[in-house]
């Protein structure tokens, strides 16, 4: 695991606050045979930010068990499809029943309540902050194989920049909610619509 490190504030201090989750895995919905097998899609990089720490958290496959305590230990997890996308990756490192046993935010899921269809978090970040993604899942999946091709670091660090950008995205989108009742979006023909954060209470 990779830290961020401030006045010397290190991995045991984060046991609550709400907690920023994304990650990307090593192989795609193709190569696992569907999206009912998650569960052996694997980790790439796993990315958190702490409100209690205040600091950005990089985990590997072989740090998953302290991402998988961070999420449980949180007083909430926010994230955009984590809950149905994220959390059965996950499910493969743990016996934590993650879904049950972890308080969620998931965004996409709340707006979709609402509009009766999913939003991509780039339809929402770049409405409501004028923010792109910098890059996309396939982007990371190429990385993650040029790693494991080439032995090369670099590559798994683009991932784990990618990983907390859409992180930072996350936080960033969920406070827009917070602060202004709504959340913006751009439909199927580009028009900018609203729609309710119902994370705000």
């Amino acid at each position: 695991m990779i830290l961020v490190e401030r006045g010397g504030i290190g991995y045991q201090s984060i046991v609550s606050g709400i907690v920023y989750f994304d990650l990307e895995t090593q192989r795609s919905f193709g190569d696992v045979g569907g999206s009912a097998h998650k569960h052996k899609m694997g980790m790439s990089v796993g990315v958190t930010y702490s409100t209690e720490t205040g600091q950005y958290h990089i985990f590997n496959e072989e740090s998953v068990a302290e991402l998988v305590e961070q999420l449980i230990k949180a007083d909430l997890v926010v994230g955009y499809n984590h809950v149905q996308f994220d959390y059965p990756v996950l499910q493969a490192y743990t016996i934590y029943d993650l879904a049950t046993q972890t308080v969620n935010c998931d965004m996409m899921l709340d707006i979709e309540e609402i509009l009766g269809h999913r939003l991509k978090l780039d339809a929402v970040a770049q409405a409501s902050l004028n923010a792109s993604k910098t890059a996309d899942g396939l982007d990371a999946l190429k990385w993650w194989q040029l790693y494991k091709k080439t032995d090369d670091l670099t590559h798994v660090l683009k991932i784990a920049e990618y990983c907390c950008y859409d992180v930072k995205v996350t936080k960033e989108v969920y406070e827009f909610g917070l602060n202004h009742g709504i959340v913006k979006y751009s439909d199927r023909n580009g028009n900018n619509q609203e729609v309710v954060a119902s994370w705000k209470k």
